[in-house]
């Protein structure tokens, strides 16, 4: 009686373990197909980013001339960033059901003695400040540039000025 149930239990979790394998492919393809847009600069630039992240579509509105070339490359930057937070988001709602059922999951040390439990620890989320920035290089461990031989620029304007801008060149 207790091989049965033993076995019948096994079969149990065989079989809940195969039902979160076919639903963890069919969550996997939704997640594939999944789109985030979001827009900048009063809706002037929209960018649309795939469940990667990866930008697959940047608009401008007819109005796009009304900005200067750094405000335009602010915004398609805001607007990649917002729709990589809102692709984040709508992949944490769909994987949830999933993290629940597997939370209502015996553990592998419940099951089987000695056996270590497997976790995943969630990579650390990836920085969004610009390439060579001080906060980049400092999460790098990289020391941040410095400037030696600067002159500060009201001392210099307080001088004679004996450099290219001197009004005797």
């Amino acid at each position: 009686m207790v091989r049965e149930h033993g076995e019948a239990e096994a079969a149990g979790i065989v079989e809940s373990f195969s039902q979160q394998m076919r639903a963890l492919a069919e969550t996997t393809h939704k997640r594939a197909q999944l789109t985030a847009s979001a827009t900048a600069s009063a809706g002037r630039v929209t960018v649309t980013v795939n469940a990667d992240s990866v930008v697959i579509a940047t608009k401008f509105s007819s109005d796009i001339d009304d900005l200067d070339f750094d405000e335009i490359a602010k915004a398609v930057t805001a607007a990649a960033q917002n729709a990589a937070a809102e692709i984040k988001r709508k992949t944490d709602e769909l994987f949830q059901p999933l993290k629940d059922e597997r939370a209502r999951m015996p553990k592998l040390s419940e099951l089987f003695e000695g056996m270590p439990d497997l976790e995943l620890t969630p990579a650390p989320a990836a920085t969004l400040a610009a390439p060579n920035s001080r906060e980049r290089l400092a999460q790098e461990g990289a020391p941040a540039p410095e400037f030696t031989g600067a002159e500060d620029y009201d001392d210099w304007r307080s001088g004679q000025g004996t450099g290219i801008t001197d009004r005797n060149w």
